[in-house]
This record gives structure tokens, C-alpha cells and sequence, in this order.
């Protein structure tokens, strides 16, 4: 049976892994000059960092909860990378859209 404390530790491991995959992926966005290279990267690092988040993460929700890897890999993984893009490439302003300051120098 899953307590409280256990559903309340992997709500907060869906949040940091989604708010880690939206900096990644505007990270990617601004810095790659290309079409497609923010998104190619957000979906091959991305992952790769969630998982070792995760794990990170799941040591104090281990106790609480037992997660098979298959549902570990869609709570700490999937789940947070498809929410994270969504929040970057849905709700948030195309990086070209956004005006900067110039320099007073």
C-alpha cells in the first residue's frame, strides 16, 4: 500500500525532473542556431539526465514506495520529458520572439 508521504515524494519528483527538462530544453532552444538541434538534443540528453535524477531522487521515495523499472522509467522519465517540452515549447515564447536589453557599453 502507497502512503501519503510516498505519493507526495514522487509528485515531487515529477515536478524537479519537469522543471529540470524545461531549463534543458530552453537551454537547447537558445543555443542551438538550428531549427531542429534543440529539439534532437532535449531528446537525447534530457533522458539521460532525468534518469540519473531519479534515482537520485527515489532514495528517500524507495522506502514509501516500490517501483518496477518500467514504472520508474515513465514516472521519472517519460512522464517529466513529455510535461517539461511541453511547458518549454507550448507555454513559453519562441526564443527568437524574445527581446533582450542591449549592452550600455
Amino acid at each position: 500500500m502507497v502512503s501519503a508521504v510516498g505519493v507526495a515524494g514522487l509528485v515531487v519528483m515529477v515536478l524537479v525532473n519537469s522543471a529540470v527538462t524545461a531549463l534543458m530544453t530552453r537551454f537547447f532552444r537558445v543555443r542551438m542556431h538550428t531549427r531542429w538541434g534543440g529539439l534532437v538534443y532535449a531528446v537525447l540528453l534530457c533522458p539521460v539526465a532525468l534518469t540519473i535524477l531519479g534515482v537520485i531522487l527515489s532514495v528517500p521515495v524507495g522506502v514509501f514506495v516500490t517501483l518496477d523499472r518500467v514504472s520508474f522509467l515513465f514516472v521519472a522519465v517519460a512522464l517529466p520529458l513529455v510535461i517539461g517540452m511541453t511547458f518549454d515549447y507550448v507555454w513559453m515564447p519562441s526564443p527568437d520572439e524574445v527581446d533582450l536589453p542591449t549592452s550600455t557599453n
